[in-house]
């Protein structure tokens, strides 16, 4: 029995198009890229039944080969640290009770000029 505490695992969800995304991930963090968010070691739900969510699965076969996923920060919705993975899933963004996150624009952010 180890005494090490368990990695952690963070839900991400986030818009992608004109789906809400959520998957899970042992690895966020702010990118070197502005305005990024960098998401590694994807965690998808092992197979214990029968029944397979085509959801989990599309999100499977979409992630199965990327190491890392730049996400824009506008487009996060939320991140969570969880205890376990849950199941990753893909709905559409029915407009009203998701917004992205308001995000300056590069005008806004100009230097003043003397």
């Amino acid at each position: 029995m180890s005494d090490a505490p368990a990695e952690p695992i963070y839900r991400v969800t986030f818009y992608n198009q004109n789906d809400v995304y959520e998957i899970y991930a042992k690895h966020v963090f702010q990118s070197d890229l502005w305005g990024f968010l960098e998401v590694e070691e994807f965690v998808f739900g092992e197979r214990t039944q029968m029944i397979v969510d085509p959801a989990e699965e599309k999100l499977k076969t979409e992630f199965c080969n990327i190491k890392r996923s730049f996400i824009p920060m506008q487009s996060v919705v939320r991140i969570d640290e969880v205890e376990k993975e849950g199941t990753s899933k893909i709905t559409e963004a029915s407009g009203g009770n998701i917004s992205p996150f308001p995000y300056p624009s590069m005008a806004a952010v100009k230097p003043k000029k003397d």
